[in-house]
């Protein structure tokens, strides 16, 4: 039996209303890896903002109402009140700090918010706005002079959108440590008022990827590091290796300060090992990518797959391997050894 095809019943969601009828499509679930989505989202707002020089330090506070308040020193290239009214026609490049690229914005954070604070502190006057899921309740407004720069924006999680709105405290450390050791001009301090006393953590790395080795189970000390930019694959790597010890070989892969799951970037570092070591070679490692136009492919876009960025990486590594090999012979044997 066929059914007449009827337009009419089509319902074309646009908005605030889009977002939280299908929050899913834009921040990947409901669940706890969403709920975290919101802050990562502010707080990879704000890392722009440092990378750009415009910022220098970003604060993040888990309040006791189950708010969380992220503020970085600066302001926003763009126009704050325009961010939070307006989807995002495009995913941002620069430190793409979801697991996926679903277009999230400050607009889908401030949709799944039930209430959302946002406040600037710019060219002498201190402005406040306001909203509830997604729809503003108090303009932009001066509310005083101030004589520095600031942007804060405290939200609280919709519990009629989330599976649960308790933020867990080690999740976003964990990323925010990742975050740390591929933008090392980054200070970034996370504070927990939840609790019967605060818990303050400080996440900075000065030495950038060599620094997360230890994270990874292996000794910064024997790190092998490669820094390079390359016009080839229009930016940069920060590359640091060390043999894993007695522990398992664990890679830690970004592109764009974002965690991949494989990519061009992993296979022309494979490239590189093989040639030099052999495959079977036991090696912990960091491989951070930087570039002005990544493609990301995948289901969950976690893919690397600029094809300049394989011949790069495998080029740079392996005269680093190359080196490091002719100096220690014997210890780049035991890297094979079972």
């Amino acid at each position: 039996m066929t059914h007449a095809y009827d337009a009419s019943q089509i319902v074309v969601l646009e908005g605030v209303e889009a977002v939280r009828k299908r929050p899913g499509m834009y921040i990947g679930s409901t669940g706890e890896r969403g709920l975290h989505n919101l802050v990562h989202e502010v707080v990879g707002l704000a890392i722009d903002e440092v990378l750009r020089g415009n910022a220098h330090r970003v604060e993040v506070v888990l309040l006791a109402d189950g708010s969380v308040r992220v503020t970085h020193d600066g302001g926003y290239a763009s126009s704050l009140e325009r961010q939070l009214t307006t989807m995002a026609t495009a995913p941002r490049n620069w430190t793409g700090c979801l697991a996926g690229t679903f277009g999230v914005s400050l607009f889908v954070v401030n949709a799944l918010s039930d209430r959302l604070m946002a406040e600037e502190q710019r060219d002498g006057v201190t402005i406040h706005q306001e909203y509830a899921c997604g729809e503003q309740t108090t303009p932009p407004h001066p509310t005083g002079p101030t004589e520095g720069a600031s942007t804060t924006i405290t939200l609280r999680p919709d519990p009629t959108i989330f599976e649960t709105v308790v933020f867990d405290r080690s999740v976003l450390a964990a990323r925010f440590r990742e975050l740390a050791a591929v933008n090392r001009t980054l200070d970034l301090v996370l504070t927990d008022e939840r609790g019967d006393a605060p818990h303050t953590e400080r996440f900075h790395a000065p030495d950038g990827a060599r620094e997360f080795l230890a994270h990874l189970g292996a000794d910064p000390a024997e790190a092998i590091v490669v820094e390079r930019e390359d016009d080839r694959m229009g930016g940069s790597m920060e590359i640091a290796l060390a043999p894993a010890g007695d522990g398992e070989p664990r890679i830690a892969q970004f592109a764009n300060s974002r965690r991949t799951h494989d990519g061009t970037h992993l296979e022309g570092f494979r490239d590189a090992v093989t040639a030099v070591l052999g495959a079977d070679a036991r090696l912990t490692a960091i491989i951070s990518v930087k570039l002005d136009t990544p493609e990301f492919e995948g289901a969950c876009r976690d893919v690397l797959g600029n094809t300049p960025v394989r011949t790069c990486v495998a080029e740079a590594v392996q005269h680093a391997l190359e080196t490091w090999r002719d100096q220690h012979p014997e210890r780049a044997t035991a890297l094979t050894a079972r």
